[in-house]
């Protein structure tokens, strides 16, 4: 049988493990840090931000020791931006842009400076915002994560009441089960979670289901107006023979026990851990394995690191922490012994001519007694009963976060063209709130 077990490793190590990735600046480097800014009038920063957070504004309020000001920018753009500036790809987005990243200097570290204000903030306040004068209308919100939360704040903002549908025992989506631990330390997810809350007028009510405890129809009839923030619910299926043996398991219902577990010693883990996928996902359980006491942990990707979803610092992170990547490779076989997990037998693979991927004939081997699947996700559908229009697996919107159906809004992974981010999901909630705003109040 597979030798996957828990406390591998004592307390203390864990706890050095799972320690924030990220140690925050203190006043006097955030300083120093915000004078590196140039203040560019274009602000491509700014520009590279999904919300459009005016960066430069922000950076120059902390310079001056104005820090709850420098807060305030953000979360007048993103509610969220405590989380944004923890897991946000800040080097493959505004720290990119930056006119500092060159070769001969380090952009500046954007990422790093909000987290020293919003944590600033949060430190003082309990929430952002003040209510406009009731309009008397209610919006039912499905989901109680990035989108969700984001498009609950702006319409309890602008004076609506709004009942927030969520179908798990804890509000927060991807940040709360989704993401490494050592991302989000010390409860920094639900903590948000209440700031938001905080505002007033938002009301969650757990354990509800779409298509199971409520339907679209129903909140359509006692609502002024829906959003739809459902995330992405099933896991693709690697479609080989042996998907059932013991030790082979999601990367993302093994992240979120991970997440949720109060002792990480009970949580279990292989000796040797394959894991499938090169995005995000696979980082954050690769990475997490290792930290748990795995001995061996390989990331299988059947293409290269270019076309990787994971970002170079994601890469390099993997690596850092023990992590063997095999790129090009597919796997084609999973290898039992017994009712368990033994190996997995994968091809080597290539682009052919006109860029198609191809297997090469040539194949190998790698023992392991834990296979983790990370190799995406899917959007179930069957709750909405063909009640908005689909394109691709998931919700067609148009600019304003719109669906087909009359009064029905939707964002973030579950809308075609959400990029699996939680600065996206945060913008598409604002942008749906606006939206449904104008259509209330028209």
């Amino acid at each position: 049988m597979p030798d996957i077990s828990a406390g591998r490793l004592e307390t203390a190590e864990l706890t050095k493990n799972f320690a924030d990735i990220h140690p925050p600046l203190d006043r006097h480097e955030a300083v120093v840090e915000s004078d590196r800014c140039y203040f560019c009038y274009d602000a491509p920063c700014t520009i590279a931000c999904p919300t459009s957070i005016d960066i430069p504004m922000f950076i120059r309020k902390i310079g001056t020791g104005n820090v709850d000001g420098a807060a305030e920018t953000i979360f007048s753009s993103n509610i969220l931006g405590g989380m944004c500036a923890r897991v946000c790809p800040t080097e493959e987005l505004c720290e990119e842009a930056c006119v500092r990243n060159t070769a001969e200097e380090k952009p500046v570290r954007i990422g790093l400076l909000q987290r020293f204000a919003t944590d600033h903030y949060l430190g003082g306040h309990d929430h952002f915002g003040t209510r406009a004068a009731s309009t008397g209308k209610t919006v039912a919100v499905v989901g109680a994560g990035p989108a969700g939360l984001a498009c609950a704040h702006e319409l309890s903002l602008k004076g609506h009441d709004v009942v927030v549908y969520e179908a798990r025992a804890k509000s927060g989506g991807l940040n709360e089960h989704g993401i490494a631990t050592y991302k989000a330390t010390d409860n920094f997810a639900q903590k948000e979670v209440d700031f938001v809350l905080g505002v007033g007028g938002i009301r969650i009510e757990h354990g509800k289901a779409l298509g199971k405890d409520v339907s679209l129809a129903d909140l359509k009839a006692r609502h002024g107006a829906v959003f739809l923030g459902l995330g992405l619910q099933a896991v693709n299926a690697l479609g080989l023979e042996g998907e059932d043996l013991a030790g082979v398991t999601d990367a993302v219902r093994w992240i979120e026990d991970l997440r949720q577990a109060a002792d990480k010693a009970s949580v279990p883990v292989g000796r040797r851990v394959v894991v499938i996928g090169g995005g995000m996902t696979a980082v954050d359980a690769a990475v997490q394995a290792r930290k748990l006491g795995a001995e061996e942990v390989t990331m299988l990707y059947r293409r290269g690191p270019e076309q990787m979803n994971a970002s170079e610092f994601e890469r390099e992170l993997a690596q850092i922490n023990g992590v063997k990547l095999v790129y090009w490779a597919a796997p084609t076989r999973l290898i039992a012994e017994g009712n368990g997990i033994a190996g997995i037998e994968y091809e080597t693979t290539r682009l052919d001519d006109s860029g198609k991927l191809v297997g090469t004939g040539r194949k190998a081997t790698l023992a392991c007694d834990q296979v983790m699947k990370a190799i995406g996700q899917v959007f179930v559908a069957e709750p909405l009963a063909d009640t908005v229009a689909l394109e691709k697996g998931r919700i067609k919107v148009d600019g304003e976060q719109r669906t087909s159906a009359a009064g029905v809004w939707a964002g973030g992974d579950c809308v075609l063209g959400g990029e699996d981010l939680t600065v996206q999901a945060v913008d598409h909630g604002k942008r749906a709130a606006q939206s449904i705003h104008a259509s209330l109040m028209a």
